[in-house]
């Protein structure tokens, strides 16, 4: 019943900029972490940036600076901002996110279905 959705993925060139997007939706009672993760061909699944219900965020090193997650509570949305894209951040990105569906009920792991992101050289 709960679904995150990301959009905004596309082919840009080094250098360039793009904002992703993903929301949350169905059955939520609360959202606690939210955040991104992307998976290059051929590599594992990385953390690229979380950020806490308080607000508090985690970046990869590879992205300090360029990268910028902010939330949007009310509209159950996470956003990832990206600047002065290079080649190696081509990958899968996607959205993931704590959530508890009932008034104590379990903390559970839901994940997107990934945008692509192209960085040409």
């Amino acid at each position: 019943q709960v679904q995150l959705v990301e959009s905004g993925g596309g082919l840009v060139q080094a250098g360039g900029s793009l904002r992703l997007s993903c929301v949350a939706s169905g059955s939520i009672f609360s959202i606690n972490g939210m955040g991104w993760y992307r998976q290059a061909l051929g590599k594992q699944r990385e953390l690229v940036a979380v950020m806490s219900s308080g607000g508090n965020t985690n970046y990869a090193d590879s992205v300090k600076g360029r990268f910028t997650i902010s939330r949007d509570n009310a509209k159950n949305t996470v956003y990832l901002q990206m600047n002065s894209l290079k080649p190696e951040d081509t990958a899968n990105y996607y959205c993931n996110a704590g959530i508890r569906r009932i008034v104590g009920g379990t903390l559970r792991n839901y994940w997107g279905q990934g945008t692509q992101v192209t960085v040409s050289s």
